[in-house]
Parts: structure tokens; C-alpha cells; sequence
């Protein structure tokens, strides 16, 4: 892929800053924590004031788990109980400076359906084409997961993707698992970037 012209990564009208999964549970000391997951936060308040000062619009995802959701330990799956619907877990970063116009797309909220996915069984294509939105700059928790396939997915649907490489981190249940994770999101034709290219 040819470098893109610095100019490019400013971001313009027709983008949308996507922010995946930043979420009390998934910082430190939260029931499923991702390794330095606060450490996006910071990075991502300059990505969002970035999109605020050009009157962009901003996404944000979230899990909003029922109590006994398919994905738990205690109904067969994978994780510990986490980001449970209206609970403090559940909450975005309280250091996270989303915008009152923020849209939030809530994800995996019936039983029986989990989502790693922002675009999984959520209105997110929708409103995103309704709002003219053609290239979209993503970041959050976790590199190998939520994010992997929310980009997998605004690819296949023909987004063009910016990943914030400064602003994801991985739970790495394997060890590697979120370089490979970044590897195969440039393999599809993401771009990993950083708030300095953007800002520079």
C-alpha cells in the first residue's frame, strides 16, 4: 500500500471518530481487565477534541450485557461476568471526555447473542451511512477482539479505516494475540496511524 499523504489523516467531513468498548471492566481492576487499558484513554481525549474542534461526529460502543448473558462463565462462555447493563462496570472511563452528541451503540444486550462486532445485530451501518460517514478513525479495548472485528466489519462494508495505534490495547489471552490482530487489520487495508500523524 503506498503511503498516504499526511494531509489525509486530518480528519475532515465525511469521517467519524469510532471509539470501541471503553469501559469501566476493561480497565484496570475492572472484572475483565486488559492489560495497560487505561492507557488509551488519554491518547483518545486528543483524538476526541480533535473531532469536536471540526464539529465531527463521534461514535462510541459499548457491551450492555443482561445479567445472565451467553458469553459469561456461568452460562458456558469464554469470560468472567462483565459490563452488565446499568452497573458502574458497564460505565465509559470516567476520564473519557465523549462529547454530549456522542452516539452511543449499545452491543451483545439480549441473552442469547454476543458481539465483538460494534456492527454486530446494532444500527451502527445505518447511522453511519445516514450520516454520510465514508472513512472512520478507530481505537478502544481490545485489539483482539472488539476492535479486530469492528474493523474487520467497517471494512467489509467499505469504510475506509484508520486504526489508532496509540489508543488500542490487547488482552493477548495468547501471547501475541493483538500484534496479530494488528497485522491482519493492515492485511485487509486498515491503517494503523497515531495522534501525532494526525495532529502534525
Amino acid at each position: 500500500m503506498n503511503a498516504v499523504n499526511q494531509n489525509n489523516l486530518h480528519p475532515r467531513t465525511g469521517d467519524a471518530l469510532l471509539i470501541v468498548d471503553v469501559q469501566n471492566d476493561f480497565l484496570p481492576g475492572g472484572s475483565l481487565a486488559v492489560p495497560h487499558g487505561d492507557e488509551v484513554v488519554t491518547v483518545l481525549n486528543r483524538y476526541l477534541k480533535l473531532f469536536e474542534t471540526r464539529t465531527l461526529p463521534v461514535y462510541a460502543t459499548r457491551d450492555w450485557h443482561p445479567a445472565q448473558h451467553c458469553s459469561f462463565r456461568a452460562q458456558g462462555g469464554p469470560w468472567p461476568p462483565h459490563c452488565v447493563a446499568k452497573t458502574s462496570g458497564a460505565a465509559f472511563a470516567a476520564a473519557l471526555q465523549l462529547p454530549p452528541s456522542a452516539v452511543i451503540i449499545s452491543k451483545a444486550a439480549t441473552v442469547e447473542q454476543d458481539a465483538y462486532s460494534g456492527f454486530q445485530g446494532t444500527s451502527l451501518d445505518q447511522q453511519l451511512r445516514a450520516d454520510n460517514i465514508r472513512r472512520l478513525f478507530i481505537g478502544g479495548l481490545a485489539t483482539d477482539y472488539c476492535v479486530l472485528n469492528t474493523v474487520r466489519d467497517a471494512l467489509r462494508l467499505g469504510y475506509q479505516v484508520l486504526v489508532l495505534g496509540d489508543a488500542i490495547r490487547a488482552v493477548d489471552v495468547q501471547l501475541g494475540d493483538g500484534l496479530r490482530a494488528e497485522e491482519e487489520m493492515t492485511k485487509l487495508g486498515a491503517q494503523r496511524i497515531t495522534v501525532k500523524e494526525v495532529t502534525g
